[in-house]
């Protein structure tokens, strides 16, 4: 409602009052090496928790073999620690002792 008067807001943009905006710091989600979890479950683990092909989740079920680590994604902190506790309790309630962590990507 105007009631006849003009609009009190400052329309005039202040180009000087804009910020930079950052980008977050983005964490690696790392599946760790044991001699226990079977190849068959990490594969599952990365398809289902980190939405991986068929093909994608070998590769890195492999790298987590030969390698002892394999990279399953990189995200934002909140989203990495959430997947880290997800596939721990997934593991855990498996009886699997696969472990992941989050690593800050450099």
């Amino acid at each position: 409602m105007t009631n006849g008067k003009q609009n009190e807001f400052d329309l005039d943009l202040d180009q000087e009052n804009e910020t930079d905006v950052t980008e977050p710091t983005m964490y690696k989600v790392l599946l760790h090496n044991d001699d226990y979890t079977p190849m068959d479950f990490v594969v599952f683990v990365l398809k289902k928790f980190f939405n991986k092909s068929d093909i994608e989740a070998y590769q890195i079920m492999m790298d987590v073999h030969e390698k002892g680590l394999g990279l399953a994604g990189v995200y934002s902190f909140e989203i990495a620690e959430t997947k880290v506790t997800q596939v721990n309790q997934f593991s855990k309630q498996n009886e699997y002792p696969l472990k992941t962590s989050l690593e800050e990507q450099t």
